[in-house]
């Protein structure tokens, strides 16, 4: 069996889609659609993540509050201070985390506090995912041991 693929090495977009704080949620559902992307990163030029805003965040923070996308921030429904992975994760690793905490996007933080990409649980591959499911169940079944 292959070494398991890193989340840098399983990355479909290697290019960082961002926009400041102060874009509009209508500049970030673009910027998504240009990329084909299901996130876009919320930065503080020159490279300060301050968060992430997603295509559920566009869903249950802007439609499904009626809230005009023209004159929403992303800064607004932003996920602040998203939790990050280092590009040598092992994609099951990711997986796991965020099958606990419920994510879909994990953005990738280099040395230096360097922005590198966004990993997707699209990029994950099935076998994979399944061994993350088995980490995830795992852990659940420790957890449940000593709780």
């Amino acid at each position: 069996m292959p070494a398991e693929r890193t989340v840098f090495q399983s990355m479909s977009q290697k290019h960082v889609v961002s926009l400041a704080p102060n874009a509009s949620i209508w500049d970030a559902a673009c910027a998504m659609t240009a990329a084909n992307c299901g996130s876009v990163l919320v930065m503080e030029p020159p490279d300060k993540l301050l968060g992430i805003v997603t295509e559920r965040d566009l869903m249950t923070r802007v439609l499904a509050k009626a809230r005009n996308p023209e004159t929403t921030r992303v800064s607004e429904v932003m996920t602040p201070n998203p939790q990050c992975v280092a590009p040598e994760t092992r994609v099951s690793d990711a997986v796991v985390i965020m099958i606990e905490r419920g994510f879909r996007h994990l953005p990738i933080v280099g040395p230096g506090a360097k922005v590198m990409g966004v990993f997707s649980v699209r990029d994950a591959l099935p076998r994979e995912i399944g061994n993350a499911m088995s980490l995830a169940e795992f852990n659940e079944q420790v957890n449940d041991a000593l709780g």
